[in-house]
């Protein structure tokens, strides 16, 4: 691939990206207004899990080809990027409202799934039985969510369309974000590789930032739509899905085996979960706290690159 098309690819993808992701958005709230249900629970299912397709692609193709060492490190990089860069990023541009049911439920429950992620490692390995354990836990957790979100009487949709046109629209939405992401990710590393940097610190950096381009640009439409129920949602629901599903997915095709490092990666998810969940309890999450999120992701970043 050439200069040229390296830079078409992203160009191409970003367009992909954000008329896809508006399009998911759109669809997402509308849905939810017509089944009489709050955006947070959409926001947590629908579109968390759309959002995680690239994740998902990625390490469900790695435990098939038995290399599946790399999902792990997919999935933690992945979360640390959606709490700091997309949920900080959002912030610093749209100030998010958090859904008192994120706070007291949501964020802790995935704490609790970093915190979990932690101890499977310890031996550096996830086996099949610790793949089974995350995949229930992720049923569990959807049947907890679906059953505390109450039917809202007062919710009116704001559309004529039909569910079969907006279930459409949200498959279109879902296809432009994952194909944009796809074209993003292949027109980057194609340039990072022209300009000469090593492979190392693209699978690091652009990759890793690539899979999670989804969440960003998803976050950012739904935060300016003041859709703050489907930003947070999308963040908080994406890390859930990450760790229960994909990791439980992977784990059970496979057994995964990690390097040490991954350990450090995962205590420090669990670190960053819990110092801004405390935060955004006490303080509005608002450009100040984002601006903080930004500014430990890029420390984090100087970390892995230097380790």
């Amino acid at each position: 691939m050439n200069l040229l098309i390296a830079i078409l690819f992203i160009v191409v993808g970003f367009i992909f990206l954000v008329k896809g992701a508006d399009l998911f958005v759109e669809s997402a709230s509308s849905v939810a207004k017509k089944l009489g249900v709050s955006s947070l629970i959409i926001g947590l299912t629908i579109v968390a899990f759309g959002t995680s397709m690239p994740e998902l692609a990625v390490s469900v193709t790695a435990a098939l080809q038995g290399a599946n060492e790399i999902a792990v490190g997919n999935v933690v990089g992945s979360n640390i990027i959606n709490l700091l860069i997309v949920a900080g990023g959002s912030a610093c541009i749209y100030p998010i409202v958090v859904n008192k049911t994120i706070l007291n439920r949501d964020w802790p429950i995935s704490i609790i799934a970093a915190v979990l992620l932690t101890i499977m490692l310890i031996d550096q390995k996830i086996s099949i039985l610790e793949g089974a354990i995350l995949l229930v836990c992720f049923v569990t957790m959807l049947v907890v969510q679906i059953k505390q979100t109450k039917k809202s009487e007062d919710i009116q949709a704001d559309t004529n369309d039909s569910f079969k046109k907006l279930f459409l629209f949200l498959i279109i939405g879902i296809a432009g974000i994952v194909i944009g992401g796809q074209l993003v990710v292949d027109g980057a590393t194609s340039l990072a590789r022209i300009m000469g940097l090593s492979e190392t610190l693209i699978g690091l950096t652009i990759v890793a930032f690539g899979t999670s381009l989804p969440e960003l640009v998803t976050s950012l439409v739904a935060a300016k739509k003041g859709e703050n129920e489907i930003a947070m949602g999308n963040v908080i629901g994406s890390n859930l899905f990450n760790i229960f599903c994909i990791l439980g997915v992977s784990a059970v095709l496979h057994p995964i085996a990690v390097e040490a490092t991954a350990i450090i990666d995962a205590l420090i998810l669990v670190l960053v979960s819990i110092v801004f969940w405390l935060l955004c309890r006490i303080h509005k999450f608002d450009r100040k706290i984002g601006a903080f999120m930004l500014i430990t992701y890029f420390s984090y970043m100087i970390y892995i690159i230097i380790r």
